[in-house]
């Protein structure tokens, strides 16, 4: 008798746990910026057990491709109550756009990242990078890597650290390129002198930003995280780099002005001797031309009437001429 209460009550108490099981924790609701995959005894639902491709991404190579091989799950959008039995758990993910410091790292307290230049200088980066969760690869996010975030931070430093390591100025390489007959622009000298590394870094933060951008494409194939944009904000050196390099700024600026004022007083001397030539050329030609139009008469008397006709107009020339002398000198007259 005792047996059979016992067992009563045993088959009474596991009824009345799988009743509150199920009922209290068996419904579910996914937020709007919220996606979910349920997972039944730690499996996720696939949605074709021979589906196991890769994703179609043009930003993964053949070789990443065979890598990142992940398979397609379901996915529950928003909306509820779900129901879901005891032995299935659900793993909600946020898709909302979030950022994060560039220098966060759960491993250790940090304030910069530090990059070496590819001119042996140690220089601090920060910024900030804007993420969101891959809805379409939902799985190597929440089973390809066990810290998805921490892992593509890991790679995003890589990266930059590579990138600030190589970085040269695209403005500089060019600049130094031999020059072609069809180029009309010749670099100065101040152009050629920039070179210091953190300063063409300082210079091309968006451009840096856009190679980040550009070698992170891959990441929602490789971890299920799409990067959605790189900020880096600042990039400071040591206190006694940075003393030394504005030194240099200064020296480097102050040749500039001197260069820039020495040009604008030679195009100045060019320019008012080009004026004065020209008004020199200009009263030269007035005072040939009444000669030359009087040549033209001369000629055009002679062939008409003769050289009577030119001693007449002469004479005739000279008559107002006689009138205004004070005294007149004759000599004579060769034969």
């Amino acid at each position: 008798m005792t047996f059979t209460l016992f067992l009563i009550g045993l088959a009474f108490g596991l009824m009345t746990y799988a009743f509150f099981r199920c009922i209290f924790t068996g419904f579910y609701v996914i937020a709007p910026d919220q996606r979910a995959v349920v997972t039944t005894f730690g499996r996720a639902e696939r949605l074709s057990n021979d589906f196991v491709e890769p994703l179609n991404d043009p930003n993964l190579t053949e070789e990443e491709k065979k890598r990142y091989t992940y398979p397609k799950v379901r996915v529950v959008g928003p909306g509820g109550p779900y129901f879901k039995m005891p032995w299935q758990k659900v793993h909600k993910v946020t898709v909302a756009t979030n950022s994060v410091d560039l220098v966060w790292d759960p491993t250790k307290n940090q304030d910069t990242i530090e990059a070496v230049t590819k001119d042996n200088l140690t220089t601090g980066v920060n910024g900030q990078i804007r993420y969101r969760v891959c809805e379409d690869n939902l799985y190597a996010f929440l089973f390809g890597v066990e810290s998805p975030l921490e892992h593509i931070m890991g790679y995003f430093v890589s990266v930059l650290r590579e990138r600030i390591a190589t970085f040269s100025d695209p403005k500089g390489a060019s600049l130094l390129a031999k020059p072609t007959g069809d180029e009309d622009d010749v670099p100065s000298s101040v152009d050629l002198s920039e070179g210091v590394s953190i300063n063409d870094l300082r210079k091309n933060l968006p451009l840096l930003n856009s190679f980040m951008e550009e070698q992170c494409r891959c990441a929602p194939g490789r971890y299920g995280v799409e990067l959605d944009a790189a900020l880096i904000t600042s990039i400071d050196p040591p206190p006694e780099v940075d003393r030394a390099l504005s030194a240099i700024n200064s020296t480097r600026n102050q040749v500039a002005a001197d260069i820039s004022t020495a040009q604008a007083d030679a195009e100045q001397q060019i320019t008012m001797s080009k004026r004065a030539v020209e008004i020199a050329s200009n009263n030269a030609q007035a005072e040939v031309a009444p000669l030359r139009e009087l040549a033209r008469t001369l000629m055009q008397i002679k062939q008409e009437g003769g050289s009577q006709a030119v001693r007449a107009y002469i004479r005739d020339l000279r008559v107002p001429l006689l009138s205004r002398a004070v005294s007149v000198v004759q000599t004579r007259e060769e034969k």
